[in-house]
């Protein structure tokens, strides 16, 4: 089997997972808080960005801190826990196929839905901005331009975040150690943001990502901004380590 065809029954296994169910749900409980505390948003003149951007980018921080890696970490083990309580795995690997390709392609699959994530997020906002327009009596909603550029770099640097939760599914067989292991991984990055190495830790990229666009946007608030030249060969780097790891590692258990 080639690739795209390893990729297309991860896809057909997807569709009978609860995932979607629950990136769905998340999007939805993310932006809740931020309707009925819209008013809140009037109060930050002192940090010098107006409600609209406010609004925005509050809902985007609670995502990029913990909603978004904690869906990704509940994913990356449901796609490996389904396999192995299917016996779907020992199926795969009895058969002339690359494990190698194999575990890429279930990568591709987890990407592709932290990228359907953030596209759910990116409409709840808008569902959540026109109501809390109708509730406040102000225009609450950005340009579609402007939301998209940060849903963008949201995903770009989840990436590193991906491949990491990844390798830790893969080598951890206990879904209860893995899951918590990730989760516990997240509350730090908080931390993290905050240090001048936060590149080493790429849980916190996301958060690190949107708190350098909210000092950007807000006036009289000052933040660390994102070297590039420094972060992308890190970043690159640290992805591609996870994926090589993730690849030794795939289905070893099942192959003894």
């Amino acid at each position: 089997m080639n690739f795209l065809s390893l990729v297309d029954v991860e896809f057909q296994k997807i569709k009978r997972s609860k995932m979607i169910l629950i990136f769905f749900a998340a999007a939805v409980f993310l932006w809740l808080p931020a309707v009925f505390n819209a008013e809140l948003s009037f109060g930050m003149q002192d940090i010098g960005i107006s409600p609209e951007n406010n609004f925005l980018i509050q809902g985007l921080l609670g995502m990029a801190w913990f909603i978004f890696p904690a869906s990704i970490v509940v994913g990356t083990v449901l796609i490996t826990q389904t396999e192995r309580e299917n016996r779907g795995i020992l199926k795969m690997l009895s058969l002339p196929v690359n494990t190698v390709k194999l575990c890429l392609a279930k990568f591709t699959v987890l990407v592709s839905l932290a990228a359907v994530q953030i596209l759910m997020t990116v409409g709840m906002y808008f569902i959540s901005a026109a109501i809390a327009s109708n509730m406040q009596g102000y225009n609450f909603m950005l340009s579609p331009i402007f939301v998209a550029k940060e849903a963008v770099l949201i995903f770009l640097f989840s990436i590193p975040m991906i491949a990491l939760f990844w390798m830790l599914s893969v080598c951890i067989q206990t879904p209860v150690f893995a899951i918590g292991i990730g989760l516990a991984s997240i509350v730090p990055s908080i931390i993290m943001i905050n240090t001048k190495f936060w590149f080493v830790y790429p849980i916190c990229y996301p958060f690190y990502a949107i708190t350098a666009e909210y000092g950007k946007i807000a006036a009289n608030m000052t933040t660390a901004g994102i070297d590039y030249p420094v972060i992308l060969p890190i970043a690159i780097a640290v992805t591609a380590i996870c994926l090589a790891v993730s690849c030794l590692r795939f289905g070893e258990t099942e192959r003894r």
